[in-house]
This record gives C-alpha cells, sequence and structure tokens, in this order.
C-alpha cells in the first residue's frame, strides 16, 4: 500500500464525515483539471516563487476556485444527471465540502498548498442545486407511440 493510500485510510479512520471515495475524486478531480482542462499556473513550492526557473520543483497550481470548478465539470462527466445524488452520498453537499476534503489532505501531506491557498477560496463557490440539477432537461419524445 502506497503511502498516501495509508494516509487517506488514516483521515477516513479519524475524520468519518467523507468516505475515501470521495477523497480519492477530489484527486481524481485535480488530475482531470491539469491534464484536460489546462487549468492551473505553474509555481515554485519550496520558495512560492511564479518564475519556475529560480528552483528545481515546480508544480501546476489552481486555486480554489478552479478545483471546485474542475470537480464540478468532472462530476458531471462521470455521472451526469446523478451527480448530486452521488457527492451526497459522501456527504458532500457544498463546495465547502471540498475545501474541507482538500485541506484534510493538505494536513496529511497527500496535496499540497500554497502561501497564498486559503480554505475559505472553497466557500460559495457555486450553488448545487443550480449548477448539478438545473442544467439537465429530463424528455420524452413526442413522436414516441403506443400501438
Amino acid at each position: 500500500m502506497s503511502e498516501d493510500a495509508y494516509s487517506l485510510y488514516q483521515l477516513v479512520a479519524e475524520d468519518k464525515r467523507y468516505p475515501i471515495e470521495a477523497y480519492m475524486f477530489v484527486r481524481e478531480a485535480l488530475d482531470y483539471a491539469t491534464d484536460s482542462m489546462a487549468l492551473g499556473q505553474q509555481y515554485s513550492i519550496d520558495s512560492d516563487i511564479d518564475d519556475p526557473t529560480e528552483q528545481a520543483h515546480v508544480e501546476r497550481h489552481l486555486t480554489g476556485q478552479q478545483l471546485c470548478e474542475a470537480i464540478r465539470e468532472y462530476s458531471v462527466k462521470q455521472f451526469g444527471y446523478m451527480a448530486r445524488i452521488v457527492l451526497k452520498n459522501w456527504g458532500i453537499e457544498s463546495t465547502s465540502c471540498f475545501g474541507d476534503i482538500v485541506y484534510n489532505m493538505i494536513d496529511k501531506n497527500i496535496m499540497k498548498k500554497s502561501k497564498r491557498d486559503k480554505r475559505s477560496h472553497f466557500d460559495n463557490v457555486y450553488n448545487f442545486d443550480e449548477v448539478f440539477e438545473s442544467q439537465f432537461e429530463i424528455c420524452h419524445s413526442a413522436t414516441t407511440r403506443r400501438v
């Protein structure tokens, strides 16, 4: 078992609000954001300088708002109309919950943050009812006939 996986299991044992699937999903959404959505800017972890030539260790970084948007898009891509239900089943009912998950992983050194990041950046990014329910329209074809 990898050190990150062990840390995740430890984290879930300590904070039972969210299941391990929720943590894994947020990690997948982060990868989705940096790979598929090309979100995030490069920065130096070591000194928080935006010039990557000054440090050897440079990573891509997303803001809390960008990560919330990536999670929204990835949720819809993975679960479609059921995205809201899946997230609710995991105890996630607002973008603040994403912040809880991310900062729990930061505390366990599974994720990193810059000096500019704040937990509050995840609060009220969007309304779940609006982004997960109102964008979907269930309809049936008027041409379907029963004989």
